[in-house]
């Protein structure tokens, strides 16, 4: 891998790589962008099969974050880490001690978080080296479960889809159809029970289905019928890439709104639902909720205030089906537009302050 090229490609500032050797901890940290702020973004441990692979997707994920924060409003850049490993045997107290030590001699320009294979006591044990770290078990700064806020922000995100969909924000007598049915899923069809939706749901876990099924009313169907159900809102809550050529002939629904990453396998699939006039609500956006409540912790967590913070994911994307429309672009391209004009923004903001700041100084 040519690390240099691939980097000066996407801009990416810096690339951190960590290893003790006591702990076996075997770490990059990416640092993608901070023109809005210092880099903020999890913490992901897997089995990667190359450490070039590795890199790679410590980069890749880095970058998501610039854009998911920037369309966020939060005042932070984008950064993430990937610690080679098997999370289920391959942990230990060091490993995560020795990454917070390393966090710490970045002095403020990454903070880390959960995400896929790390957990809240990961986070605290991360906590006893660096106060760079969100998520964290306890203390009155702790944020505690995101799902629940993910899921109103996904509500949210959904409701201003249907506005555009439909001229109505009201889900009440919607179908929804409900792909996945996990921790933020469940919360997220809680808020659509008790506005008046119907919901028709899916899930690998035969339990997570009926627990759904018992508590809303759900229909339940096979993991293969979602996409061609009668319903005016698919809900991808699960697998990544599951908008693609298989599935798009079989959409009914005239919203896609869910909380699932990587939902295009790849673009020209956005652009074809874009075509057709399915209104979507792009993911790494309408699932920023998590960012967003962990993001509040940085000023001393206060609930209300972040969950304000996320009922504004409604007007956040009510902006991208403006811009979409505005330039004649699909909602996902629309999506990467709104984050680069704030950077563009504040970078130039930014620019002429320390322009001002040495012209000042040349005249001492």
């Amino acid at each position: 891998m040519e690390i240099f090229k691939y980097m000066e490609n996407q801009d990416y500032e810096q690339l951190v790589i960590c290893q003790d050797k006591a702990s076996g901890l075997k770490a990059i940290i990416a640092i993608h962008d901070t023109t809005l702020g210092p880099a903020l973004g999890g913490t992901r441990m897997w089995t990667y099969a190359s450490e070039d692979e590795a890199i790679e997707d410590a980069l890749r994920l880095a970058r998501g974050m610039t854009y998911k924060n920037a369309a966020a409003g939060l005042n932070l850049g984008g950064g993430k880490t990937v610690i080679i490993g098997d999370p289920r045997k391959d942990k230990n107290d060091e490993m995560f001690r020795a990454f917070g030590r390393y966090i710490e001699g970045l002095n403020g320009r990454y903070i880390t978080a959960e995400d896929v294979g790390t957990t809240e006591a990961d986070m605290d044990l991360i906590h006893l080296e660096t106060d760079y770290v969100t998520g964290t078990s306890s203390g009155a700064g702790s944020s505690g479960n995101p799902s629940p806020v993910t899921a109103f922000g996904i509500y949210q995100g959904m409701k201003a889809a249907a506005k555009e969909a439909f001229g109505d924000a009201s889900l009440a007598g919607k179908t929804v159809a409900v792909q996945g049915v996990g921790n933020v899923a469940f919360a997220l069809c809680q808020y659509l029970h008790d506005e008046g939706a119907k919901l028709i749901v899916t899930d690998i876990s035969e339990e997570a289905v009926q627990r759904a099924v018992d508590a809303f009313g759900a229909t339940a169907v096979g993991i293969n019928d979602i996409y061609g159900q009668e319903a005016d809102i698919f809900a991808p809550c699960a697998l990544g890439a599951i908008i693609n050529d298989e599935t798009i002939p079989q959409f009914k629904a005239k919203v896609i709104a869910g909380s699932a990453n990587n939902q295009l396998k790849n673009p020209e699939h956005g652009d074809r639902i874009h075509e057709m006039g399915i209104v979507y609500a792009p993911d790494y956006v309408i699932n920023s909720g998590g960012v967003i409540n962990v993001a509040d912790e940085l000023a001393g967590y206060n609930h209300d205030r972040a969950m304000k913070r996320v009922a504004g994911i409604y007007d956040t994307i009510s902006k991208i089906f403006e811009i979409s429309k505005r330039d004649n672009i699909p909602s996902y391209v629309a999506a990467d537009r709104l984050a680069e004009e704030r950077i563009a923004r504040v970078a130039k903001s930014r620019s002429q302050f320390l322009q001002t700041e040495k012209s000042v100084l040349s005249k001492r």
